[in-house]
C-alpha cells in the first residue's frame, strides 16, 4: 500500500496542491526527500506561474496525476549540499527550472539535451527514481539532483528572473538551434505574452529586427514602448498583413491555443522558418503548399538541458533580460490562475514563496 504523501519522505514540507480538475489549488502538507550525496536542498523563495501549470492542474493535456503541487520556475537559496556536490555550497543562490532528473547515461543525456531523455523526470506530476512522486515549486523547499540546478547570476532579480527558468529557455533554445541569432535578420513573435515578450527582449539582444505579431491592437504600444519591439503586425488587419507578406526570416509562434499557421507562413521569405513553442490542446492544421512552394521549415522545440539553460541564464544577466512580472502571495494563486484563462497579466505572475509560505 502506497504511503500518503507525509509519509513518503522524512523531510516535512508545505505547498499549495489541486486535488481535481477544477484547478483550485489549497494548502497541502507532503514530504521531501533527505538530503542525498548529490543533492541540494533548497529553501524557495520565488516561483514563476506558467501557462502549463493551468493546464496541468485542470488535467487539460489528460495525464494530471493529482495531487499536483505545481511550479517549475524556482529561485532559492541552498541550504544543504551532498559529499559529492562541489558546485554549489550553503547560502548560494540557485535556480531549478522544468526538469530534476534523467537517466544520465543514454546518448541523449550526453549531450547535454537532458530534456529530450525517454527517463526525463519532470519538476512535478511526474515519478523520481525512487518511485516517489514531484511535487514542484509552489511549495517552501525541495531537494533536487545536483546536475539539475543552476547557478542564479547575482546581477538577475530573484523574482523577475524566475520565470527565465521556463519561458526563458523556451525561445532561447530554439532562437540558438534555428539559428535566429543573426544580427539584421528578421524575426516575428507569434503572441506577446509569457513567452513572446521574452523572446521580444532574446531578440534584440542578438541584434534582430523584432516584429510582434498580435490579434490584441492594445499590444502595440506594450510591444514597441515598453519591450523595444521594431514594429507591430496586427494579425487582424488585412492590408498590414499583405504588406508583410514574405519579409520574415523567422516566426516564433507561442500561441498556446488553437489557430491558422497559413497567416503566419505567408509572413515568411523563402526558406523561412515557423518554431512552434506553444502547446495547445489540439492539434494545429498544417498546410503543405505554402511548405513546399517557399521551401519553408514549421518546427518545434521544448525547452533546453541544463548547459543550455545556464548559459541562457549567463546571457540574460549579461544583457540585463528578465520577465516583467506581477508578484503575488501564495494565497493569491487561485486569483491569478482565472487571470491568467483570460490572458490578464502583464506577463507573468511570480509567487512570492518566502514570504507567504511557512511551514
Amino acid at each position: 500500500m502506497a504511503k500518503p504523501p507525509t509519509e513518503e519522505h522524512p523531510q516535512k514540507a508545505l505547498g499549495w496542491a489541486a486535488t481535481d480538475n477544477s484547478g483550485v489549488l489549497s494548502p497541502f502538507h507532503f514530504s521531501r526527500r533527505d538530503n542525498g550525496e548529490n543533492d541540494v536542498t533548497i529553501k524557495i523563495l520565488y516561483c514563476g506561474v506558467c501557462h502549463s501549470d493551468l493546464h496541468s492542474v485542470k488535467n487539460e493535456w489528460g495525464f494530471t496525476n493529482y495531487p499536483i503541487v505545481p511550479g517549475h520556475e524556482i529561485v532559492g537559496v541552498v541550504t544543504k549540499v551532498g559529499t559529492n556536490v562541489k558546485k554549489f555550497k550553503e547560502g548560494e543562490r540557485v535556480g531549478v527550472g522544468v526538469i530534476v532528473g534523467s537517466c544520465e547515461t543514454c546518448e541523449i543525456c550526453h549531450q547535454d539535451l537532458e530534456n529530450y531523455c525517454p527517463r526525463t523526470i519532470f519538476t512535478y506530476n511526474a515519478h523520481d527514481h525512487d518511485g516517489s512522486k514531484t511535487y514542484g515549486g509552489y511549495s517552501n523547499m525541495v531537494v533536487v539532483n545536483q546536475r539539475f540546478v543552476l547557478r542564479f547570476p547575482d546581477n538577475l532579480a530573484p523574482d523577475a528572473g524566475a520565470p527565465l527558468l521556463c519561458a526563458g529557455i523556451t525561445v532561447y533554445s530554439p532562437m540558438k538551434y534555428y539559428g535566429m541569432t543573426e544580427p539584421g535578420k528578421h524575426l516575428g513573435v507569434a503572441g506577446l505574452g509569457g513567452l513572446g515578450h521574452v523572446a521580444v527582449k532574446m531578440g534584440k539582444a542578438f541584434g534582430l529586427k523584432v516584429t510582434v505579431i498580435s490579434g490584441s491592437p492594445n499590444k502595440e504600444s506594450e510591444a514597441i514602448d515598453r519591450l523595444g519591439a521594431d514594429a507591430f503586425l496586427l494579425s487582424s488587419d488585412p492590408a498590414k498583413i499583405k504588406a508583410s507578406l514574405g519579409t520574415m526570416d523567422f516566426i516564433i509562434d507561442t500561441v498556446a491555443a488553437v489557430h491558422p499557421l497559413t497567416p503566419l507562413l505567408a509572413l515568411l521569405k523563402l526558406n523561412g522558418k515557423l518554431i512552434t513553442v506553444g502547446l495547445p490542446d489540439k492539434p494545429l492544421e498544417l498546410p503543405v503548399f505554402p511548405l513546399v512552394l517557399g521551401r519553408k521549415m514549421v518546427g518545434g522545440s521544448d525547452i533546453g538541458g541544463i548547459k543550455e539553460t545556464q548559459e541562457m541564464l549567463d546571457f540574460c544577466a549579461k544583457h540585463d533580460i528578465t520577465a516583467d512580472i506581477e508578484l503575488i502571495k501564495m494565497e493569491e494563486i487561485n486569483t491569478a490562475f482565472e487571470r491568467l484563462a483570460k490572458s490578464d497579466v502583464r506577463y507573468r505572475f511570480v509567487i512570492d514563496v518566502g514570504s507567504s509560505l511557512s511551514q
